[in-house]
């Protein structure tokens, strides 16, 4: 029972490392504990039970806000996001009787592959509780995003932490002593060499309208949204901002969209005209009784609509329910009788100061859709979302902790625009500023800069940090166990 017992523990460490709580270098020691306990395990049977406790212990403490949109929202989504750590107990048993190097290196690579399936896997994947996200805290730590991104920061904890284990299984430091050693240099380059925007300044108003009714639903809600985006809008004076942002859903959905309803357009184009400015807006509309958009809408400085993004990755059984048919039996899903359409790929906007590019909500979250939008030529990017279905919860802060990893890995500033919050500008390659409130209508102001340096590494090569270390485990395995499996069938023989 110990090691079940230690890893539920470990992933109680493990979550401290993550916002709201934050204590991001937390995540190496209890990464080291879960590590120490499965391969501790007196059996196959027993480490795979410790992982889905360590699964359980983590996942359970760090989205329980999801139960707000009921269990069946947070219940499946939580054991399968454990079962993916519970093949990491195993794995750790499995791989428990190599030494040194290759002991780190396979632990390394099966906890690389695993975070690659499970942000692909199922349904488009989750990004939520990826190691490399505890190390955005630190200036330190998050500048060298921009080389090795935040799925290279995983790499580098769980090299660290079987690096400990090492260290007291066998008095061996030299592995340990290498990746911190390769931990400060990138951290000490990072320092040095900054990816942040270098260009032109972009005057930046962030309208988030909040609803009448916060996580909750009323009359008329959606078009009363709208008027309240719309008032606060009219508060600004002419010529005060260049870029105007309304999150997600703000611009009243359904029936009351700028380009199903011309007078809810030419109001929204009117305000981008009085203020000279870009106007980004946030809606969703039917577009077949099975099927509707979210997009983000674009009118230019003129009033005109002059294109929109269409979101790419809806959230399963929140924006479309995947094989209908085989879940009728669930009388909560009968409230999304639609399912979203995806948009075909990235967009980028040619406006008068630049080229802006946008995600949408839960997008944000994963790494390859704003790296995207930026290797398509975005010198800004918008992140907007809602989080009207829990306003009061620390998932805005969660989310705001992984956009802000986007901005490090990107060189990029970012735009972090929620309904009913929290919103936020993130500048300087992942410095959060001032923060809006949960629940409130207010506007946020503030400056960003536009991006007119080359890529990041991150930007053109991606995962390549991951990707290495699932082919040095790969060679290490084959090195380590099959040899083993040949010499003992020859025996047989």
């Amino acid at each position: 029972m110990r090691p079940i017992v230690y890893s539920a523990l470990a992933g109680l460490g493990l979550y401290l490392a993550f916002p709201p709580v934050g204590i991001g270098l937390l995540a190496v020691p209890a990464v080291a504990l879960f590590l120490f306990a499965a391969g501790s395990a007196i059996s196959g049977r027993q480490a795979a039970l410790a992982g889905l406790a360590f699964g359980l212990a983590f996942f359970g403490l760090l989205f329980p806000w999801l139960t707000e949109l009921g269990l069946i929202a947070f219940v499946p989504l939580w054991l399968v996001q454990s079962v993916f750590t519970a093949l990491i107990g195993w794995w750790v048993w499995r791989s428990r009787s190599l030494e040194g190097w290759r002991f780190v290196v396979t632990i390394t690579a099966g906890w690389a592959l695993m975070e690659a399936i499970r942000t692909r896997f199922p349904l488009g994947g989750f990004e939520w509780g990826v190691l490399g996200y505890t190390m955005g805290d630190l200036s330190f730590t998050r500048q060298a995003a921009q080389w090795i991104g935040t799925s290279g920061w995983s790499v580098l904890v769980v090299a660290a932490a079987a690096g400990i284990v090492v260290a007291i299984r066998s008095a061996k430091w030299l592995p340990l002593v290498s990746v911190v050693g390769a931990s400060v240099v990138l951290g000490l380059a990072g320092m040095a060499w900054p990816a942040v925007s270098d260009g032109a300044e972009l005057r930046v108003a962030v309208v988030q309208g909040s609803t009448p009714c916060p996580g909750t639903h009323c009359a008329n809600e959606r078009f009363r949204t709208y008027q309240s985006h719309l008032a606060l809008t009219r508060s600004l004076a002419p010529g005060a901002v260049d870029l105007v942002v309304w999150p997600e859903g703000s611009s009243g959905g359904l029936s009351a969209d700028p380009i199903l309803d011309p007078a809810i357009g030419e109001e929204m184009g009117a305000e981008a005209s009085r203020l000279g400015a870009v106007l980004l807006a946030g809606g969703d509309r039917p577009i077949s009784d099975t099927e509707w958009l979210n997009a983000n809408v674009v009118f230019d400085e003129s009033g005109t609509i002059i294109g929109e993004y269409r979101k790419r990755h809806p959230v399963p059984f929140g924006e479309y329910i995947p094989l209908r048919s085989w879940f009728t039996w669930i009388p909560e899903l009968a409230a999304i009788p639609r399912d979203m359409r995806p948009g075909d790929g990235p967009v980028v906007f040619d406006v008068s100061w630049g080229r802006l590019g946008s995600v949408v909500s839960w997008e944000g979250s994963f790494a390859r859709f704003p790296r995207d939008e930026v290797d398509a030529g975005a010198q800004v990017l918008v992140v907007a979302t809602n989080q009207g279905s829990y306003p009061y919860s620390y998932a805005s802060e969660q989310f705001i902790a992984m956009t802000r990893m986007r901005s490090a890995e990107l060189g990029t500033d970012v735009i972090h625009a929620g309904v009913v919050g929290r919103s936020t500008l993130i500048t300087d390659g992942g410095v959060v500023g001032p923060v809006t409130g949960q629940a409130t209508a207010e506007v946020l102001t503030g400056s960003v800069q536009l991006r007119t340096a080359g890529p990041t590494l991150f930007t053109r090569w991606g995962n390549w940090v991951r990707t290495s270390a699932i082919l040095a485990g790969v060679l290490v395995t084959w090195s380590s166990f099959v040899p083993e499996r040949l010499v003992r069938r020859t025996v047989r023989t």
